[in-house]
């Protein structure tokens, strides 16, 4: 018997997916400080296909070779599909009326929003056509960043649970990334709002 079942690095989701019980799974990752070479590195070894870029800016001063040219070059030399979507599912929406008066992100509005809702349903085709994807942010942690509180959600209502390759490259599903956001406790308040319902950056 093999160890898959306690190794850290392998969700449920994953498992079921190399046991051919589940369809191919749809991941997230942050570049943060990774390198280039660390970065394709973990594309390659769950053998992603296409990269789809939800930063609303693709652009990082503090790390240009991910920057969109840059990083669309590097991609397709290693036989991966760049995508950008960062104007649909992107965490800093040019919609002002997605943002509440402190100037953060309301993801309650946000996620109502047609642009936003086209771009979820994308996520969805490809992932019925078993499409090998991945979310790309700038936060290397997936419980800091939009692509859990906000897409990773609104997807698991959908049935879809989001596979987080996290800041150390193991796997991490949807629930267990709420649940260390939470740490442990319910992800509403007593009325039933989310606690996680803005962005944590002020933006307008």
């Amino acid at each position: 018997m093999t160890n898959i079942f306690i190794h850290r690095a392998i969700n449920i989701n994953y498992f079921l997916y190399i046991c051919g019980l589940k369809n191919t799974p749809m991941y997230t990752i942050g570049y943060g400080n990774r390198d280039p070479e660390n970065f394709i590195f973990l594309l390659k070894k769950f053998s992603i296909k296409y990269l789809v870029d939800i930063r609303t800016k693709p652009y990082s001063k503090f790390a240009p070779q991910f920057n969109q040219h840059e990083l669309k070059i590097l991609l397709e030399s290693q036989g991966v599909t760049y995508v950008f979507m960062g104007d649909l599912i992107g965490g800093i929406p040019r919609d002002p009326s997605c943002y509440n008066i402190e100037g953060k992100v309301d993801y309650g509005i946000l996620k109502t929003k047609d642009f936003f809702l086209q771009g979820i349903r994308r996520l969805k085709t490809a992932h019925d056509k078993g499409i090998s994807i991945v979310l790309m942010c700038s936060e290397s942690k997936p419980s800091e960043c939009h692509r859990s509180k906000l897409i990773g959600q609104l997807l698991k209502k959908e049935n879809i649970m989001l596979t987080h390759i996290d800041e150390k490259g193991n796997l991490k599903d949807q629930i267990t990334v709420m649940n260390e956001l939470n740490n442990g406790f319910p992800e509403t308040d007593l009325f039933g709002k989310s606690l996680y319902s803005t962005s944590r950056k002020v933006y307008m």
